[in-house]
């Protein structure tokens, strides 16, 4: 087993691993739109945000040999469903050609008032 971390703050304090790789298999924690140092970028701005977080993603997804194309599985928790073509939209453009199974729901809020989404991610690696 390999553990992958992004070594932000949160990751201490929660006592969590940004990726976690078993075999073939990469399985990414939630992640959202925070900076190295955990602050949350692009406040307010459901888009962004998940382009920011996806970009997270990616960067926990290519320390473990894997890439966009190897998405499998998609989870993203929103803080308003009204916004689901923004947070869409920033999905379609990181995954469109691998078109994950994805599911997208309303939660009632994240860690932070100011972060919108927050996504999953598990990735099966070709041996």
């Amino acid at each position: 087993m390999k553990r992958i971390s992004s070594s932000t703050p949160w990751e201490d304090t929660v006592g969590y691993s940004r990726a976690v790789v078993i075999g073939n298999l990469v399985e990414v924690s939630g992640t959202t739109a925070t900076d190295s140092e955990g602050r949350v970028v692009a406040r307010g701005d459901p888009y962004q945000q998940t382009r920011h977080a996806i970009e997270n993603v990616l960067r926990a997804l290519k320390e473990a040999g894997a890439g966009a194309e190897h998405v499998v599985r998609t989870r993203l928790y929103v803080t308003d469903i009204e916004m689901w073509e923004e947070y869409g939209r920033a999905h379609r453009e990181f995954f469109g050609d691998a078109r994950p199974a994805t599911t997208m729901v309303q939660v009632s809020r994240l860690i932070h008032p100011d972060m919108l989404v927050e996504i999953e991610v598990t990735a099966i690696v070709e041996p």
